[in-house]
């Protein structure tokens, strides 16, 4: 990512950022409220474009490539996305839900279907739990299983990113301990970036933390070192709570 800005109308939202993340790894995100981590994050897959009015500038590579310059549903394909609160269908049943991205784009036989959709909820920690259930409604799954479920639906079209948008935020801590216990699990596979509010989990899932405040990337390294040991005073003030 080179030096991307981004706006909501006239109200620039994020300015001039630039980051690398590291393939097969977790990068997390953190900031207060309003910073634009979530804004950041959109603009990885071309999802900020999508509201009215918002503008985009910068460049966001991905194998050297930039993803701008490129049909953003084949971008969205590459690069997937889990957000905040779980969102399955209502209407569709656990295994419509895994296999909808794969049916839009053209995957009709059954039994690279059911293929698909095994190996995304083993993948995803929630075959155990559904498969004598595959046919029941994705919103009848508790909280923490609809945002595994969505995860194996996002896992399902096999992209290289994962991108994940407080992911936890609307869970219990047994919920929370499963979905970062998975991450840790994806790294293998998948590159990943997490936004958290949370700086315990920015520590505990993450090897690479960068910190935003007001727009701006304020400081990026290793997570460790980033909180015992940050470089600027605007970082260790969020990190001890004096401000966020």
């Amino acid at each position: 990512m080179d030096k991307i800005s981004a706006w909501y109308g006239p109200k620039l939202a994020i300015q001039d950022i630039s980051l690398d993340f590291e393939e097969h790894s977790v990068s997390g995100i953190i900031g207060p409220s309003g910073c634009g981590k979530s804004t950041l994050i959109r603009c990885l897959n071309r999802m900020h474009e999508t509201i009215p009015k918002a503008k985009v500038e910068g460049q966001v590579l991905l194998d050297g490539q930039d993803i701008y310059d490129q049909p953003a549903v084949s971008v969205r394909r590459r690069i997937g996305m889990v957000f905040q609160k779980p969102n399955p269908f209502p209407t569709m049943s656990i295994y419509d839900n895994v296999a909808a991205g794969l049916r839009l784009n053209g995957v009709r036989e059954r039994k690279k279907l059911d293929v698909a959709v095994l190996e995304s909820l083993k993948q995803a920690a929630l075959w155990d739990e559904v498969k004598d259930s595959l046919d029941k409604s994705g919103s009848s799954l508790s909280g923490g299983q609809q945002q595994r479920l969505c995860i194996a639906r996002a896992l399902a079209v096999r992209p290289e990113v994962l991108l994940m948008d407080e992911p936890c935020s609307a869970l219990d801590p047994i919920a929370t301990a499963k979905i970062e216990d998975l991450i840790f699990d994806l790294k293998k596979d998948y590159t990943l970036v997490i936004v958290t509010h949370n700086m315990q989990q920015a520590a505990r899932v993450a090897e690479t933390t960068a910190f935003m405040y007001l727009g701006k990337l304020i400081e990026v390294g290793r997570t460790r070192e980033l909180f015992e040991r940050p470089r600027e005073a605007l970082t260790e003030s969020y990190i001890t709570g004096r401000f966020g």
